[in-house]
């Protein structure tokens, strides 16, 4: 049987308003009957009844995550560092998952779904900076990623731009030249996108280099998967095009690539150096390891609960929508030469 809050209360030997205090953070129980409490209820394994206690504070101790898709690698693992983050908070996380399409993303912000958490963080894939007005909602919400730029909301993000550039020079400075990218956006994507801001990241530290920017060095369209970034490889090979290094614009991406080099027969990193972005957990596993971006996923998913926790105990004058972005660094692993997952690189200042 379940251990109640009476349960808690009697072997603490404190009231049930006291516990129902503990539980809910109440600044006016003193540090020596909080830990008391709270010992006891991790000693008899009381979990509150979120439906009861929601009724009681307004608040249900849930908040949502909407994410374009959890099969892809990045977005699996950002799920697990928010849901780690919410702990902290004695938060749960309800995930929904958008697949990337315009109506189920609005359908997250205006359904109905944001009645039964106190909060949203909303990671959008196919709206854009037209759509900003459709994040104006009652409840608090926190925009990650880089679709929508100014909005009315806290927007958590990373630095595309400038960790895509230290990418490329962590390749200039091994002396590779002819730097294939893989992934890139096609002509018309937005301008805001990742794949965007990372090309032009690319395009910087080349003409920082003085190397002139080579159309036919950039395998542009497809997914960012693994079967896209085989058949990049596999496009520049039979069309002769000769390259010294790849930079992957996600690690997905450089994986599939890795398994094409070797199909092709060119050794990495001996022939051709590969990079990747995102720092999935895979990229430790692959042979060779994967060097890679980390763009600051941890940092992301505790800054933005973080804010929300804040949003959601807000009082009186709200504040001005505020905007992060989180630190970068360079992982350097086997596809470039190394062997150890040092960190170089840093943050980026005034890109997106």
């Amino acid at each position: 049987m379940n251990p109640t809050l009476h349960d808690v209360a009697r072997a603490a030997g404190v009231s049930i308003k006291t516990v129902s205090n503990v539980l809910n953070d109440n600044p006016k129980v003193g540090p020596e009957t909080r830990s008391r409490v709270s010992r006891i209820i991790d000693e008899l394994g009381y979990r509150p009844n979120l439906s009861a206690r929601g009724l009681r504070s307004g608040k249900t101790g849930v908040i949502g995550l909407a994410v374009p898709s959890i099969r892809e690698n990045y977005f699996a693992e950002l799920a697990d560092s928010v849901i780690r983050a919410a702990a902290t908070k004695g938060l749960r996380v309800l995930i929904e998952q958008t697949n990337g399409e315009r109506k189920l993303e609005l359908e997250a912000l205006s359904g109905g779904r944001l009645r039964f958490v106190d909060g949203m963080l909303f990671s959008p894939a196919a709206l854009g900076q037209d759509d900003a007005g459709a994040l104006t909602v009652d409840e608090p919400l926190v925009l990650l990623g880089e679709r929508i730029f100014g909005g009315p909301t806290d927007h958590v993000t990373m630095h595309n731009t400038s960790s895509a550039r230290a990418a490329v020079e962590h390749l200039l400075g091994l002396g590779r030249s002819r730097i294939a990218l893989v992934g890139a956006p096609e002509i018309s994507e937005d301008a805001a996108s990742s794949a965007s801001l990372r090309e032009r990241g690319y395009r910087e530290a080349l003409a920082a280099a003085g190397i002139a920017f080579d159309p036919d060095l950039v395998a542009r369209g497809g997914s960012w998967g693994r079967d896209t970034g085989a058949e990049a490889i596999r496009g520049l090979c039979r069309r002769g095009v000769g390259f010294d290094a790849v930079f992957a614009l996600n690690d997905s991406l450089a994986l599939g690539a890795l398994r094409q080099l070797a199909v092709e027969g060119l050794r990495v990193p001996e022939d051709v150096a590969v990079i990747g972005f995102d720092n999935i957990d895979e990229g430790r596993f692959s042979l060779p390891s994967l060097t890679t971006v980390d763009p600051g996923r941890d940092e992301i998913a505790k800054t933005a609960v973080q804010l929300l926790v804040e949003r959601i105990g807000e009082k009186g004058e709200p504040l001005a929508p505020r905007s992060v972005k989180a630190g970068f660094r360079i992982v350097r692993r086997e596809s470039t030469g190394f062997r150890d997952d040092n960190g170089g690189g840093g943050v980026g200042d005034g890109d997106s």
